[in-house]
Formats: C-alpha cells, sequence, structure tokens
C-alpha cells in the first residue's frame, strides 16, 4: 500500500511532529493543503495534547495525527488521550515500538515508527507497524546515533523491510523529495521547512535565525544522552568547551539543565537556548503559509520529473 492511500491523504508529504513547533495550527495547515500534518506531543503535557487534538479537528475535515516520543514521562495517559479522541494515525519515536503498537492497532490507529538503522526498522516491521519513516543524520533535532545519510539509509532500509518506508532528514524541497523516492522511499517526512512557516509555534526569533544558517552552521552533539541537531550559539559553544575536558554524563547533564529547546526554540532565546534544526536550513530563505510551502514542494516535484526527461541517456 503507498503513502497516499495508506494515509488517504492527497500528497506523500508528511510534515515533521517537532517539539515546540507543530501545533494543531501547522498540522491542519498541512493537512488542508493536502499534506499529513502531525501534533507533536513531545513538548505538550496531556491535557494540552488534548486541547490541540480538538482544535485540529475543528480546522480541518482531512486526516492527521500525532508524533509519540514513547520516552514521554506520561505515555499511558497520552496513549488512552490519543484513542479517547479518536485520532487514527500515530508517529512513534524515542523508544520500543513493540510495546504500544500491538494496542494502538487494537484500536484501529496506524502506527508509524521512526528509525535511523537498518536494525531498527526491521525490529518496527516486527513489532507490527504499518510504516516507518527512515531518519538520515542531516536531520535535526534528536537524532540516530549510527551518522547514518539519508542517501545511504533509505535504499538499504528499502532492502530489508516489505512495509512503506517514509525518507526524512535534509528533505526541504520538491528535487529532494523525488531524490529519496528514486532511491526507495514511498513518501517524505519534511520538518525543518515547516519551522519557517506562518502557522508553525516556534518563535519568530528562532523562524528568523533558521533564515540565517548556513552550511556547516549545525553540529550533531550530546551523543552520550540523546544525540539532537544544533544550531551552533553561545549555549554550544560552551558545550563545545567542556567536551575539550572529556566529562561525563553528569557533567553534560548539569550544563544542559532543563528546557533548553523550549527556550531557544519556544521562547526566542537564541543565546542560551537549544535551537534544533536539521542540515537543510541553509536553503530555506523564507518564512510562508505552510500550505503554499506544500504546494512549492508538489510543483517543485514535478519540475523535477520533467527535467529527468532531458538527462542523457547511456548504452550499455
Amino acid at each position: 500500500m503507498n503513502i497516499t492511500k495508506l494515509f488517504n491523504i492527497k500528497y506523500p508529504i508528511i510534515q515533521g511532529g517537532m517539539i515546540w513547533v507543530s501545533g494543531w495550527r501547522l498540522a491542519t495547515a498541512v493537512s488542508n493543503a493536502g499534506g499529513l500534518g502531525l501534533i507533536g506531543a513531545g513538548s505538550m503535557y496531556p491535557d494540552v495534547l488534548r486541547e490541540h487534538i480538538q482544535k485540529a479537528r475543528q480546522h480541518t475535515d482531512k486526516p492527521f495525527g500525532v508524533n509519540v516520543p514513547l520516552l514521554y514521562a506520561d505515555i499511558e495517559e497520552i496513549i488512552q488521550i490519543i484513542i479517547d479522541e479518536g485520532v487514527k494515525i500515530v508517529f512513534t519515536s524515542a523508544g520500543n515500538p513493540k510495546k504500544w503498537t500491538g494496542h494502538l492497532k487494537s484500536n484501529g490507529i496506524k502506527v508509524v515508527h521512526v528509525v535511523s538503522s537498518v536494525k531498527f526498522a526491521q525490529k518496527a516491521e516486527a513489532a507490527g507497524v504499518d510504516a516507518i519513516v527512515a531518519e538520515g543524520f542531516e536531520a535535526g533535532g534528536h537524532n540516530g546515533r549510527e551518522e547514518t545519510t539519508t542517501l545511504t539509509l533509505i535504499p538499504a532500509v528499502r532492502q530489508a523491510v516489505n512495509i512503506p518506508v517514509i525518507a526524512a532528514g535534509g528533505i526541504a524541497t520538491g528535487r529532494q523529495m523525488l531524490a529519496a523516492m528514486v532511491i526507495g522511499a514511498d513518501g517524505v517526512q519534511i520538518g525543518s521547512r515547516f519551522v519557517a512557516s506562518e502557522e508553525s509555534s516556534a518563535h519568530q526569533n528562532f523562524k528568523e535565525a533558521v533564515l540565517q544558517t548556513g552550511d556547516g552552521d549545525t553540529v550533531l552533539t550530546l551523543k552520550e544522552l540523546a544525540p539532537v541537531r544544533l544550531i551552533k550559539n553561545e549555549f554550544y559553544r560552551r558545550l563545545a568547551e567542556l567536551y575539550k575536558t572529556c566529562p561525563s554524563e553528569e557533567q553534560l547533564k548539569h550544563l544542559l539543565g532543563r528546557a533548553r529547546a523550549k527556550k531557544g526554540m519556544f521562547e526566542g532565546d537564541l543565546i542560551e537556548g537549544e535551537l534544533e534544526i536539521g542540515q537543510v536550513a541553509s536553503i530555506i530563505n523564507d518564512i510562508k503559509p505552510a500550505g503554499d510551502i506544500v504546494k512549492e514542494i508538489v510543483e517543485d516535484y514535478y519540475a523535477a520529473l520533467e527535467d529527468i526527461q532531458r538527462l542523457p541517456k547511456f548504452r550499455f
């Protein structure tokens, strides 16, 4: 089954369920434009998630889903809210899909799990998920430890599993979407490009910082705790200095403290906050409505298809 049929959407474009960014406004804007919008539960208390689900339903009659980190402290309550509110699509990450997939599917919910390696893709398939997101290390936010690029990961995962594969990491344009699908993906999940949308709940300061991010301005760090890709700011520079001393995990946790992602992405502290974004930020140049972003990606995809016809043909 292809991605559009699986989710009953027009385009195989899924918006990343990013913490502090993906509320009901962004999710419904993407869904209304023909993609699949996701509410990011990772930065929401249970009652806040319930409110966002209810508001999403009021603002779209199209399918939408919820992204759930499985290591969430209130996971049982979160799962029950999703079931009670009639959500039909759940993307899970950061944990073992085996624990909750069966329960979700028994309640009529389609389940997709995010992985960063072939081994975990196979485990997710064995757990019964309907599809997987294979995320390369170009991606923003929390990431895999393997540092496998999307270009390498997608064909490897495609060979290893029999369920639909959604590519993520380093994708912001229709041409990149086409490239991912040529090497084995059935669709794409896009996060960073939707950070710089009008409906994103990211702070305006963070959105503007994304536009200023150039080649080499992000780095994957904190692999000892949970790998995360960050824009290099003052907090990152202090972290880099600490790494020169071969710090313990406790020292890293002490410097990290609490709520740094909220401080940076949601509250707009560009000095002391965590600024999570993908490498593809270097080609993001404007902030526009999410619906226009979806349209732009689709148009670029079809333009790329036409360009392919003009590529040289080789004889063997």
